[in-house]
């Protein structure tokens, strides 16, 4: 553990969570929402912080008790044990983090290729993605205080962009005299489909959980990683809202839904033309880069935690900084392999189950322990199952491989946690 005055402030934690958080969230998923819940899309994401805001109640609470390097990983295993269930359940959290890092490299290669016209081709989105991947791991091999660095001016930069992007938007429509919702398709809402952007929307946020896992690095982390969370929540619903709202008085619902993957982009042209696009570009490209940086430190320090656990696995001994190592390898495959939208519902689907194993572990078994009320958690359970349900359904229907590789992903980490640790246990 490192000394106090080398670890995290909590302007390095805000910066690390929003740094996760505004990434490839709001500007790839933007499109995938509005596709889903329509006109009502910025409602969406902002219904989709209070999920996550109720969510983390039970992860700051634990990790304000608790801190570790492995906040997620140490919760289900005081909830279920250290067995088959929490290791499988911390690997489906870890397995949504990984995708949500390969999420930021093909929104970063997408976005990049944008003022080329090449944003859709199958071979250079995927070899971006790859490399900056590989240069975000080598930035976190040089340890906490560059990331951290970054992490906080990045943040700065990505955080005001936003901010006069979205409001210079809203303001030269209202010049205009169009409006906000003047592009409305005038469509009644699905009830349904809103409910399954929601689920997607909670992927914008997800990144707060990247905040537990900061325990062993952070300032006084038993009050600020609660602060941290709630912080980093705030400023991204905000920033959400305006950019949505933005995107809906330029191109509205439909053409966002048409534009898909480079919603934001495609926004800024008609308002500010050429410049705007490329505002937007080098916008993302700074959002997704620190995203990734923050990512990685993270989410292989939860893969570390399973290693100490026994329940992931390792390389050779000789090998250094494993964790960071095999995070960064797994989010390259799935970056190869998988496109925005694909990424994008395995990530739901993985997320969500667990948060409800996470929920359900607080209100059985830790409640007392870590002073929770019962409230927020199983309200937390309710939702989730209200948004994952219509959104499994819709995705079936669309794109139904995706729904059974997410599928057969989860059923692959119960059956190689049940090896993994029927060995650990001979063993012991």
């Amino acid at each position: 553990m490192a000394d106090n005055d080398e670890k995290i402030s909590l302007a390095g934690s805000i910066s690390l969570g929003t740094g996760v958080m505004i990434g490839a969230g709001i500007f790839a998923l933007v499109g995938q929402v509005a596709g889903f819940a329509g006109d009502w899309f910025p409602m969406a994401f902002l219904a989709g912080a209070g999920v996550a805001a109720a969510s983390s109640y039970a992860y700051a609470r634990y990790s304000s008790v608790n801190p570790s390097a492995g906040g997620i990983a140490m919760l289900l295993k005081d909830a279920y044990g250290s067995g088959v269930v929490a290791g499988s359940f911390t690997l489906f959290m870890y397995v949504s983090m990984v995708t949500a890092e390969s999420l930021l490299a093909r929104t970063f290669g997408t976005y990049l290729l944008r003022p080329f016209g090449l944003q859709d081709s199958v071979a250079l989105v995927p070899i971006l993605g790859v490399v900056a991947i590989a240069a975000a791991a080598i930035v976190n091999l040089v340890g906490n205080s560059l990331v951290e660095k970054s992490a906080m001016s990045t943040a700065i930069v990505k955080i005001i962009g936003i901010a006069v992007l979205a409001i210079a938007g809203l303001a030269a429509a209202a010049v205009a005299g169009d409006g906000i919702f003047a592009k409305s398709s005038g469509n009644p809402v699905d009830p349904f489909g809103f409910l399954a952007g929601i689920a997607l929307c909670v992927l914008a946020y997800k990144g707060f959980t990247t905040i537990t896992n900061q325990g062993d690095d952070i300032r006084d982390a038993k009050q600020n990683i609660a602060r941290s969370i709630i912080i980093s929540l705030a400023i991204c619903a905000a920033l959400y809202l305006l950019i949505t709202l933005s995107v809906a008085a330029s191109i509205g619902a439909e053409g966002a839904a048409n534009a898909r993957d480079y919603a934001l982009a495609e926004a800024a042209e008609p308002l500010f033309g050429a410049w705007g696009v490329g505002l937007t570009v080098v916008i993302v490209v700074v959002a997704t880069l620190s995203g990734l940086l923050a990512s990685l430190f993270s989410v292989s320090r939860l893969y570390g935690m399973l290693q100490d656990m026994g329940q992931a696995p390792s390389l050779p001994k000789k090998v250094t900084h494993q964790p960071l190592l095999i995070t960064a390898g797994l989010a390259i495959m799935v970056t190869a392999l998988l496109d925005l939208s694909q990424i994008a519902s395995m990530g739901v689907i993985l997320y969500l189950t667990m948060d409800i194993a996470v929920q359900w572990g607080v209100i059985a078994r830790l409640r007392e322990k870590i002073h929770a009320k019962w409230l927020l958690p199983a309200l937390t359970i309710a939702s989730d199952i209200a948004i994952l349900v219509p959104f499994t359904v819709l995705k079936a229907h669309s794109s139904l491989p995706t729904v059974i590789v997410a599928a057969c992903v989860a059923a692959a980490i119960f059956g190689a946690q049940a090896i993994v640790v029927a060995r650990r246990d001979r063993a012991t």
